[in-house]
């Protein structure tokens, strides 16, 4: 009869401890819950223009996040949004101008609309107070984010960029005039730019965009930005999906060659949207190095 009547008490002791834990649980006040993962959503004149931003999480360690070609905040960030982790960090998603909700200006794309987009972004977070932080960048996001890291090493903390190129080959714009036609786009990658955009503003400024990059086959070896690359001092993870449409994997071996101490990180299974296809693997990721 001891061992029947010692397994109960156990499952008592259990249930109680369980119950306890319930109840502290149930007693933290809501509105410290909802604080700490509610996403504001705001603008700022900058440059002479109104950026739009999202920022979540109230930690001591800033990430700024820089959306792709056509991004935005929403269309492109989401997962890192709702789930980088809150008491860590503090995160801020930006809409360059003329993308997302920084619309006007329509979005241009002058010989320097990366450094452009580099100052913005910079600026954005002296006007938001932010004094040293790290940077996310996918895609044009990551081009943006490697022109702010070279230019500011002394503002930037670490650095993450996955589908990102210093420059531009024959091979590139193959791929780019390939895209140029948004009609020719999975109905899953167009429907959130056309709800974002309408049809007419999302085909103009996709094929603009096509022909902004073009110009930097003018340049040697198309250069966008590969001077820069040795200026980076910030600890960097690139990061390159092994089955990414746009990207070769030449260009993530050449960004890791050329910054000094980076790590390079393949995903096999990885696409050009890998940070939302497998958002829990690359946040946690991203979440380790940056710590």
């Amino acid at each position: 009869m001891t061992r029947p009547a010692g397994a109960a008490l156990r499952r008592l002791r259990h249930l109680f401890s369980q119950l306890s834990r319930s109840a502290q649980l149930a007693a933290v006040p809501r509105s410290t819950a909802s604080y700490s993962t509610a996403i504001t959503s705001a603008k700022v004149e900058v440059n002479g223009v109104h950026l739009h931003y999202q920022q979540t999480g109230n930690g001591n360690h800033v990430v700024l996040l820089f959306p792709g070609m056509l991004g935005s905040s929403q269309t492109d960030f989401e997962p890192q949004l709702k789930y980088m982790n809150k008491q860590i960090f503090t995160v801020v998603a930006w809409d360059p101008r003329g993308y997302g909700k920084s619309i006007p200006p329509v979005r241009d794309f002058p010989p320097d609309f990366f450094e452009r987009d580099a100052k913005d972004a910079i600026d954005l977070m002296q006007a938001l107070k932010f004094q040293k932080f790290s940077l996310l960048g996918w895609s044009d996001g990551g081009i943006t984010a490697l022109i702010a890291a070279a230019k500011h090493p002394d503002l930037i903390h670490k650095m993450v960029v996955w589908g990102a190129n210093a420059n531009v080959t024959e091979e590139d714009m193959k791929l780019y005039n390939a895209i140029r036609d948004v009609s020719k786009w999975s109905e899953k990658a167009r429907k959130p730019m056309e709800e974002m955009y309408g049809h007419e503003y999302f085909s103009k400024t996709c094929s603009a965009w096509v022909d902004g990059i073009s110009q930097f086959m003018h340049k040697s070896d198309g250069d966008i930005c590969q001077p820069l690359l040795p200026h980076i001092k910030c600890p960097t993870l690139i990061i390159h999906g092994e089955k990414d449409p746009l990207i070769p994997r030449f260009h993530p071996e050449y960004l890791h060659k050329h910054i000094k101490g980076s790590r390079l990180h393949f995903m096999p299974e990885g696409k050009h949207n890998l940070h939302l296809r497998f958002a829990g693997e690359f946040n946690k990721m991203v979440e380790d190095f940056l710590l």
